[in-house]
Formats: C-alpha cells, structure tokens, sequence
C-alpha cells in the first residue's frame, strides 16, 4: 500500500513549495501532462503555467513525462513550455523514468515526479524510488484509459482512507 502514497500532496503545481525541493536536493522535476500541466481538451498551456515552467528552469531540469502517444499535443506544449518531453513513458512501469535519468545523468534522489493519478503518476514513481508529489486534477475531463484507471484508484483511495493513510483533499508536504 505504501506505493500508492505520494510524499507530498497538494491542490496543483502553483502550491508546490519548489524551493523545499531544492533544499532536499531535488534537481529535476518530471511532470505528467494531461490534468496536471493541461486540461485534456486543451493544446497550448495557460500564461501562468508557462511563467511557472520558466521560473522553475533557473533552478530545475524539467520533463513533460506523458503516458500520451499524440506527439504532436505533447510536443506542442513541451514547446511552448521550453522543455524536454517523454511520450509514451508507459507509467507506472519505469520505462519513461529509466528514459529520463539516462538523459539527464540526475540520481533517483534527484528526481522528483508531479502528476495527477495515483495508479500510474505515483505508482511508477514510489516503484522506480523518485519523490513523487500528488495533484488533484486540472479537470473532470478525461481520455478515455483515465476513466479505467480512476476506477481503480477510487477503489485504492477508498482502502488508504479506511486505515487512515491518505485522503484525497486533505493536502501536506
């Protein structure tokens, strides 16, 4: 079960405290794409997001690490984010991660993964050992396989709520 809890969980990107990254020697941060950086619906990020990701590269190496095989939507927004992207990283198994380190020369304790789903955001991460940081959804819009793994992740966030070990919307980190 301890797979499934991420080590910090916050409302959305903007209230991650990326310099407490920094300090516990965080050096690259990999992040999901469809309702974590994205709306699903969506093909160019939002202004703020994009002012994030420029902040965010004075002190980070960052990549778009996305489950999505429309290389086109992925590189679009990679682009206008100014940063690298894996698509097709296959999470929760460790090929994208494995992709990434391989890349950027960064350690597993460098890395850190923020993403919006359990079952395959911070599965993979706990599982491949990078810090992972959970997010609620940018929106109730999903790609279809979303919906699959939602199902499951209800189902798991149900049993961590029970014996008291996470709680969607009770946010820390």
């Amino acid at each position: 079960m301890k797979n499934y809890i991420p080590k910090m969980y916050k409302k959305n990107i903007y209230e991650i405290d990326y310099d407490k990254l920094k300090s516990n020697n965080i050096k690259c941060l990999l992040f999901d794409l469809d309702n974590t950086l994205l709306k699903v619906n969506k093909e160019i990020p939002k202004k703020d997001t994009c002012d994030l990701m420029s902040k965010l590269k004075k002190d980070f190496s960052i990549y778009i690490v996305s489950n999505n095989s429309n290389k086109k939507r992925l590189s679009t927004a990679a682009e206008k984010l100014g940063v690298s992207y894996i698509r097709l990283a296959m999470k929760p198994f460790s090929r994208g991660f494995k992709k990434v380190q391989k890349k950027s020369g960064f350690t597993k304790e460098e890395m850190c993964l923020i993403g919006d789903q359990l079952m395959t955001d911070v599965l993979g991460g706990n599982r491949y050992g990078i810090f992972t940081i959970l997010i609620d959804p940018l929106s109730k819009n999903e790609l279809k396989v979303t919906g699959i793994n939602r199902f499951f992740e209800n189902r798991k966030l149900k049993k961590l709520a029970k014996n008291n070990l996470f709680k969607r919307g009770e946010y820390y980190g």
